[in-house]
């Protein structure tokens, strides 16, 4: 049986380009539900504290992090070459967030581990492999 479909584009390509898509977009509505006060009050302390003292800096780092992630998959999906400019934007944009949380995590707020996984290790895990990923594809040939 062929792994390929008809274009030579092996099918994870289409899975890991959908779920970083849809990991993406996550992060951009979480961006959006961060910025309306309202939602900001529903969640736990110890995110609210890294949402409430966020500089400036680190709130454009987020909001790169996450539109230039998710317009990253997008152009992934279409094969497009231009997907790895913006994973290396969004790449340097998490690691601008990580810098401010970590600040906040070793504060006087005690943090799970659970919690520090999902708000500093993933994203950069992620962020990390989709550069590595669109690099991976285009060497086959899948984007250009």
């Amino acid at each position: 049986m062929n792994d390929e479909n008809v274009v030579g584009v092996h099918w994870s390509f289409w899975a890991i380009g959908a779920v970083a898509l849809i990991w993406n977009v996550m992060g951009a509505m979480n961006f959006f539900m961060q910025m309306n006060a309202d939602t900001l009050a529903s969640f736990p302390e110890s995110h609210r504290a890294i949402i409430d003292g966020r500089p400036a800096w680190a709130t454009v780092g987020f909001a790169i992090t996450v539109f230039g992630g998710a317009l990253g998959c997008v152009l992934l999906l279409l094969r497009k070459s231009a997907a790895q400019y913006l994973f290396v934007a969004s790449l340097l944009g998490v690691i601008i967030t990580v810098i401010h949380t970590i600040r906040i995590a070793t504060s006087t707020i005690d943090f799970s581990p659970f919690e520090i996984v999902v708000m500093i290790l993933m994203p950069v895990v992620v962020a990390a492999f989709l550069l590595w990923y669109s690099k991976q594809a285009q060497k086959k040939g899948w984007i250009s």
